[in-house]
């Protein structure tokens, strides 16, 4: 028998890394100023209660509501991160002059990006400016088993015109109940990807010869496996909410993506509720 803890403070999506043999996914989840780890939390009891209280994440202004996974309304209406070409690159305004904030823009949508394919229980395309871990944490955050780099773009607004042309093959959301519902069948994501890259090549080649021919280049990788610390998978699943619910306790019976897994078929994710202060008790 551990000892009981408790902690309080705001929290933040679940940090992520990757053993390097087994690839299996680690998670730490940001308490006020504390990083628990939570692996080694399965198979015991768990308790968490909002307190009532929400802080921006950028900002920490106090706030009643929170927009985009953590953020006060001035600062979701004001940040470049926060703008919808975040969620659709593809609307990417930087060159146009209109980024709301260009020294933002410029570390970030103006760096190369890569384009892959992930299994997280159905096939889906995506994309991520880091692939210089053998496992990327974007790929764990979505609860990918499996995934494999396509293509490098030189900026954000090419990523997303790329991912434009993928959407009619492959979807580029995951089913996060399907994701949680079990370990996903096998799929040959090296000759997917080929598949993917022969259907597209026609708006690929267009791609290159309005942009450049170092507008795309292919990327010569294999398929990554990915392990999720989970004991028991849901049979059917039933999302907590803490804005209905606040207060919850229950067996955690694993971790996948940013999602708690709970006995009763319960799961909640933790990177919804950015900036909520939470007290978390564990034993």
């Amino acid at each position: 028998m551990t000892d009981s803890k408790i902690l309080t403070g705001n929290i933040r999506k679940m940090q992520v890394s990757a053993d390097p043999q087994s690839h299996e996914v680690q998670y730490s989840l940001p308490v006020g100023e504390t990083l628990l780890p939570m692996n080694p939390l399965i198979g015991q009891r768990i308790s968490m209660s909002h307190t009532g209280t929400i802080n921006c994440v950028h900002c920490n202004r106090k706030t009643k509501k929170s927009f985009n996974q953590g953020y006060c309304y001035p600062c979701m209406t004001r940040l470049a991160q926060c703008d919808s070409c975040i969620i659709k690159p593809e609307k990417c305004h930087y060159h146009e002059g209109t980024c709301r904030e260009p020294e933002w823009g410029e570390k970030y949508c103006m760096s190369d990006h890569y384009v892959y394919l992930a299994n997280t229980g159905n096939l889906k395309v995506g994309i991520t400016r880091h692939v210089t871990d053998t496992v990327s944490s974007r790929w764990m955050d979505q609860g990918a088993s499996q995934a494999i780099v396509m293509l490098r773009v030189p900026n954000r607004l090419t990523s997303g015109l790329v991912e434009t042309l993928c959407k009619d093959y492959i979807a580029d959301k995951t089913n996060w109940r399907t994701m949680l519902k079990g370990a996903p069948e096998e799929q040959d994501l090296c000759a997917k990807k080929d598949e993917l890259l022969r259907a597209i090549k026609p708006g690929l080649d267009k791609l290159q010869q309005e942009k450049g021919l170092q507008a795309v280049s292919e990327i010569s990788s294999e398929t990554v496996e990915i392990v999720y610390p989970v004991q028991q998978y849901p049979e059917k699943v039933s999302s907590i909410n803490l804005d209905k619910t606040p207060s919850f306790s229950g067996i955690l019976h694993g971790i996948k993506g940013q999602y708690l897994i709970l006995d009763e078929n319960r799961v909640i994710n933790m990177r919804k509720y950015a900036g909520y202060e939470l007290q978390v008790s564990t034993q």
